[in-house]
C-alpha cells in the first residue's frame, strides 16, 4: 500500500537535513558548510530557468523568456543577501575549522562556473561536465544576438557563428544595434525588455561578486584561498566581468 504523501517526504527531508557532515567540533562550521549547500541548490535553480529560456529567445519568444530571466536576477539578490549570514562568522571563528576544508573551495563548483558560461562568460576556473558541456553551445548573449538579428539588425558573420567555447569579443556592430534599439523602444519593445532583463541579471552578478570579496576580505583578510587561488585579490580581478558587455556600453551612446 503507498503511504501517504507528506511534507517531509515530498521534500525529502531525511535526505536533506542528514547531507550536512562538519569534520570539525565547532559550531560555525555548519553555516558554512549549509550556506555553501543552499549555494549549490540556488545554482541548481538557476540553469534550470535558464536553459528554457535561452531556448524560447532562440525560438523568438522573447516575451515568454521574460519570467525565467526575472526569477534568474531574484534568485541571485537571495544568495547575494546570504553573504550577510555568512558575514557574521568572524575571523578567529572560521580560522578554527578551516584547515578541515583541505584543497576545497568555492572556486571549484561546477554549477557557479555553468551558470558563467550560459550567460556567456567563458573561459578561466576549473571546467567541469556541466561547464564542458555548456560551452560547446552558444550563450545567453548568443542567443540574444541571434534574436537581434532574426528581427532585421545587419550583425556580422562573427557576432552570431563562431568559435562557442571562447571567450567572447565585444564587437562594435552589436553595440551599435542594440544602441538602435534603444533609442527606439517603442518598434524593438520586445528587445529592449530582453535587453533590460539581461541588465538585471549582469548587474545582480555584479553585486553578488562585490558582497563576495568584502566577506571573503573580512573573514580571511589577505591570506590565500583554500583552493590555491589567491583570495580576495583573485575576487576583485572578476569584479569587472560582464556577460552581455554592449548594454552597458551603448550607454554612453544614448
Amino acid at each position: 500500500m503507498t503511504e501517504p504523501m507528506t511534507y517531509g517526504r515530498y521534500l525529502a527531508l531525511d535526505q536533506l537535513l542528514t547531507a550536512q557532515h562538519p569534520l570539525s567540533d565547532r559550531h560555525d562550521e555548519l553555516l558554512f558548510v549549509i550556506i555553501h549547500q543552499t549555494k549549490e541548490l540556488w545554482l541548481k535553480q538557476i540553469i534550470a530557468e535558464l536553459l528554457p529560456a535561452k531556448a524560447l529567445i532562440r525560438g523568438g519568444k522573447l516575451t515568454e523568456a521574460y519570467k525565467g530571466l526575472a526569477r534568474v536576477s531574484r534568485i541571485q539578490a537571495v544568495m547575494t543577501l546570504s553573504w550577510d549570514v555568512l558575514a557574521t562568522m568572524t575571523p578567529t571563528d572560521y580560522t578554527r575549522f578551516r584547515e578541515v576544508l583541505g584543497g576545497s573551495s568555492g572556486f571549484q563548483s561546477d554549477q557557479f562556473r555553468a551558470v558563467e558560461t550560459l550567460l556567456g562568460v567563458r573561459g578561466g576556473g576549473v571546467p567541469g561536465p556541466l561547464t564542458s558541456d555548456y560551452a560547446a553551445q552558444p550563450s545567453l548573449w548568443d542567443d540574444s544576438n541571434a534574436a537581434l538579428a532574426a528581427a532585421g539588425f545587419a550583425l556580422p558573420p562573427e557576432a552570431l557563428i563562431r568559435d562557442w567555447p571562447v571567450p567572447y569579443v565585444p564587437n562594435d556592430a552589436v553595440r551599435d544595434a542594440w544602441t538602435r534599439v534603444y533609442r527606439d523602444t517603442t518598434t524593438y519593445w520586445d528587445l529592449y525588455q530582453l535587453a533590460e532583463k539581461l541588465v538585471d541579471i549582469d548587474d545582480a552578478m555584479a553585486t553578488w561578486r562585490h558582497k563576495h570579496v568584502l566577506t571573503v576580505s573580512r573573514v580571511i583578510g589577505g591570506k590565500r584561498g583554500t583552493g590555491g587561488t589567491a583570495g580576495v585579490s583573485y575576487l576583485e580581478s572578476t569584479l569587472a566581468k560582464r556577460a552581455f558587455p554592449e548594454l552597458w556600453s551603448l550607454r554612453t551612446d544614448l
